[in-house]
């Protein structure tokens, strides 16, 4: 959600800028704009465009801007609608001070009335623009451009992360952080901000990352980082371990395509990391959830959003059935908001493939404060949620760039999978032998997974078979209906289509009333022990005219029976369903966007990283 980026060194900084917010597309935008320091004319250069960054590439040319300090920014729209005027950079009334954001300013309303009492005037409907006139309105008093930034946050409310430049002082930028990705990249003769690593990964792979409330004061030479009070802050340097490549499309159509093929070695990694050589149980990183601490808890929330949160329900399903640990789960959006009865007995667990978005962070920090235990699942090391966390399981996907998520969800389940069976053993309840049956599947996900994606040319007919299709309704029992939410997501998030996930047996209860002639229905039915109810369900709707695609494990033949088409998955322990059973909804999806014409790694509206509530 939104996207930054910041250089200050040698280079001309509009290529710089340009290039990096090209990798940050990927996180949603529908604006984008770039700030730099003209030498030869002494003022701030800004230039935005509605759309893609491309529009601003193409106004760069025709109105070239060179610099070597500039700040650059995508915008996804909080307040006033995507225009050239709202797009970032903002400027303030004199042009002396230029701003780029991410966030929302929660007061910005009070902060915009005070300024125009006192003569400001506004042009944009954005929180943004106030910050720069703040800015501003101290620089005016004091001449000092680092104590006039300190001064306006303490007035700011909300959440941020900012990038600032003053033309009186072309030799910094400052960069300020509140519940907001921002990190400092540390060159040579030069250095860099970003809202994420890929922006600045082919400069630099060493980074400061910054903590709530810090300032960072940035020359080409020289990176000062200050808590509120103005006091020097000493970081660690934090080195990027994945190469630029990771972040290429590595000649895949889509980022996502590319994601979905990962996703075999991605479960590898994640197995041959995380089982104990001898077979004895399950290494979790620096988890030290043992017996002791298990013993106090007598509940858990699963908290997360989005497909997050669907990875969170295979959790729930998995610790109550194996660990006969009660567990709730809840949207990080709700759970802040009903006073949930937790405390220093409950364990809860956060899932987010940033580390970053914002509803699960404060679901988070108010589970921290109820005194329960946090265990984080996340893919991004370093991250706030990893560094407030108790406990963290890293998902190892590395990056992905796709908006829809594909290979972070896989990781996210087999991370559910391997912190129910650690719960289960330390506290007895299974078996060596029984978990040593379960690892054994496991260790077969990757081979079964690669089977299933060799089935891609006939998923893709399918799309050709049902492209037409206005409503398509999801129906599973069990973990198949776990599966059929984040598989309807799916096809919402990139294909734009109108998608319903049902519990089959709710059916007959209202939904039923909408099955008519030619209406796409999607059944998964992989639970032997509930195949047959799935089954009368999908003969149901096939009686009121449905188009049945089933989705079952291998031997199941009766699907054939009653389904226009099929696909199998190879035949695994009941509890690991979930993960091969989601492969053929996300290349369905994926191939159903392709087919109407969608840009499917920028899916509308939507954002990889929500960092706004």
């Amino acid at each position: 959600m939104c996207g930054i980026v910041g250089y200050i060194g040698n280079r001309n900084a509009v290529p710089v800028l340009l290039q990096g917010l090209e990798k940050l597309e990927y996180r949603g935008y529908d604006s984008a704009g770039v700030a730099v320091f003209d030498e030869r004319e002494k003022k701030i250069c800004v230039c935005k465009k509605k759309g893609r960054v491309e529009n601003l590439e193409s106004a760069l040319y025709d109105n070239p801007v060179k610099g070597r300090l500039g700040i650059g920014h995508t915008r996804w729209a909080t307040h006033g609608v995507p225009s050239d005027i709202n797009a970032h950079p903002h400027f303030s009334g004199s042009e002396n001070v230029a701003v780029v954001h991410n966030g929302i300013i929660e007061n910005y309303m009070e902060i915009k009335e005070i300024l125009q009492s006192k003569g400001f005037e506004f042009i944009s409907d954005t929180d943004t623009e106030c910050v720069a006139q703040l800015v501003e309105y101290y620089y005016d008093q004091s001449g000092d451009f680092n104590d006039a930034v300190f001064k306006a946050l303490e007035k700011v409310d909300g959440s941020y992360a900012l990038g600032i430049i003053c033309k009186d002082f072309p030799d910094r930028i400052i960069a300020a952080k509140k519940n907001g990705p921002l990190i400092v990249g540390l060159g040579q003769g030069e250095n860099f901000i970003a809202s994420d690593m890929p922006a600045i990964l082919k400069y630099t792979r060493n980074t400061y990352i910054l903590e709530d409330n810090e300032v960072a004061v940035i020359t080409k030479d020289d990176v000062k980082i200050y808590n509120p009070d103005k006091e020097e802050v000493k970081k660690n340097v934090y080195v990027v371990d994945w190469s630029i490549e990771a972040a290429e499309k590595s000649g895949y159509d889509h980022f996502m395509l590319k994601e979905i093929f990962e996703q075999p070695k991605v479960v590898s990694d994640n197995l041959n990391r995380r089982f104990k050589p001898d077979g004895s149980g399950i290494q979790l990183d620096d988890i030290k959830l043992f017996r002791e601490d298990l013993e106090k808890i007598n509940k858990a929330y699963i908290v997360a959003c989005g497909t997050a949160y669907y990875a969170g329900l295979v959790g729930k399903f998995l610790i109550e059935k194996l660990c006969r640990i009660p567990v709730n789960s809840d949207v990080a959006s709700e759970f802040r908001y009903k006073d949930p009865l937790i405390d220093e007995n409950t364990l809860v667990i956060v899932i987010s493939q940033s580390g970053e978005t914002a509803d699960t962070l404060e679901a988070m920090r108010l589970a921290k404060r109820r005194g329960s235990r946090v265990l984080a699942v996340v893919n991004v090391v370093g991250s706030t949620i990893a560094r407030e966390a108790d406990d963290v399981i890293y998902t190892l996907a590395g990056p992905e760039i796709a908006v829809a998520s594909t290979k972070a969800f896989s990781a996210q389940v087999v991370a559910m999978f391997l912190l129910s069976l650690h719960i289960a053993l330390e506290t007895d309840k299974m078996s060596l032998e029984e978990f040593d049956e379960i690892r054994r599947e496991m260790l077969k996900l990757p081979s079964h997974i690669n089977k299933i994606l060799t089935q891609a040319p006939n998923i893709k007919r399918f799309m050709e078979k049902y492209i037409d299709s206005k409503n398509v309704f999801y129906i599973g029992r069990g973990l198949d209906y776990v599966v059929c939410r984040e598989g309807s997501l799916k096809l919402k998030e990139i294909a734009y289509l109108h998608s319903e996930p049902y519990a089959a047996g709710e059916l007959k209860h209202g939904p039923i009333a909408l099955i008519e002639e030619s209406t796409l229905v999607i059944g998964v039915a992989t639970q032997q022990e509930l195949f047959a109810k799935t089954m009368s369900n999908i003969k149901e709707v096939k009686a009121r005219g449905a188009k049945v695609l089933m989705i079952a494990m291998q031997g199941n033949t009766e699907t054939e029976k009653y389904a226009d088409d099929y696909i199998y998955i190879p035949k695994t322990h009941p509890i690991l369903t979930p993960l091969l059973a989601n492969i053929p909804q996300q290349l369905f999806a994926y191939y159903m966007a392709v087919g109407l014409g969608n840009d499917v790694d920028k899916p509308r509206n939507l954002a990889k990283s929500v960092t706004v509530e």
